[in-house]
């Protein structure tokens, strides 16, 4: 049966609910599904635990982090990946930090389920950021699934961590439609990065709906004797290095492709496990967005600035080149 990425995303949700009476969502429009993350969830669990929220990010994602060390398992929807800088010290300098600075006496398993981001959508500079490198550099558990699979089993794999995860799920990704057997559903390890499609000549690392724009590159390369090995993290932090470091082994070439700006970005870090652990053939690329960006308004443009297909063929091209 189909089952798309959104939808898959949702069934993570209620069967997470139907097992565990501490998961409660809460946001903002959630009882009306304004994004339809929540359909349907209401009319199976109830008002008490399908919570409408006020306008105030900090307000409820502080809520759930008291509610979690009281023993709940809250999970948050945002509705745009840009409200997270408004909640950053609550998740990254609260939520994260009281296990640590507690030695293990609480736990504050809060997960934090952000549709959406700026990827050729149009939603303009303040809603279209995608800040998961920053959550992944204070050490907050995050992942970004890029299949319906994975969007349902890194999502309850999140959920039944005793730490604080993000999962971004980007707009991008959210019409993805896989056929899959509703039994074989399951939990998803966090940091186990998977190869999406086996390669010899050059890896790219891809992470959720670039997966997709990967996985066609390398279809159209190969009809030109290229093999491209797609190498999906799912997790940014913790980040499957041995994994990474098994298919540069393979390739020795590297190319990224990141929806996220340039300087200090997640390309930066897989350039920096791919120095410390690998010997490569050529330099390695970044696709990513440009540093500073500012998303336009205008579609044209807005899809201009976002890494895309050709931008990705042209650095493979160039890391093939012979030094």
């Amino acid at each position: 049966m189909k089952l798309s990425y959104l939808k898959a995303l949702n069934r993570a949700l209620g069967d997470a609910m139907a097992d565990d009476p501490a998961v409660f969502l809460l946001g903002e429009d959630i009882r009306v599904a304004a994004s339809n993350l929540t359909a349907g969830l209401l009319g199976r669990f109830g008002p008490e635990r399908v919570l409408d929220t006020p306008l105030s990010e900090q307000a409820f994602t502080n809520f759930a982090t008291g509610a979690a060390l009281a023993g709940m398992r809250p999970v948050i929807e945002f509705q745009i990946p840009s409200l997270l800088f408004l909640v950053f010290e609550q998740i990254a300098n609260q939520a994260h930090k009281f296990s640590l600075m507690t030695g293990g006496q609480c736990t504050v398993p809060v997960t934090y389920v952000v549709p959406g981001s700026g990827s050729r959508t149009g939603w303009a500079g303040q809603h279209s950021d995608h800040p998961y490198t920053l959550f992944a550099h204070v050490g907050v558990k995050t992942v970004v699934p890029a299949t319906p699979a994975d969007a349902y089993g890194l999502l309850r794999s999140a959920i039944r961590d005793d730490d604080p995860v993000v999962v971004f799920a980007p707009s991008g990704a959210l019409g993805i439609r896989d056929d899959l057997d509703f039994t074989t559903l399951a939990p998803a390890p966090l940091g186990v990065g998977r190869v999406a499609r086996p390669g010899s000549d050059v890896t790219v690392v891809a992470l959720g709906h670039l997966v997709q724009d990967a996985l066609v590159v390398a279809d159209e390369l190969a009809g030109q004797g290229i093999s491209v090995e797609v190498f999906d993290p799912r997790t940014v932090y913790p980040l499957d290095a041995d994994g990474l470091t098994t298919s540069l082994a393979r390739t020795r070439r590297l190319v990224v492709i990141d929806d996220s700006n340039r300087t200090s970005g997640f390309a930066a870090e897989i350039l920096a496990v791919a120095a410390e652990r690998c010997t490569l053939d050529s330099p390695p690329r970044r696709v990513t967005r440009p540093d500073g960006a500012v998303l336009p308004f205008a579609l044209a443009l807005d899809r201009a600035v976002q890494p895309g297909r050709d931008h990705l063929i042209a650095a493979i091209h160039a890391v093939l080149e012979k030094p």
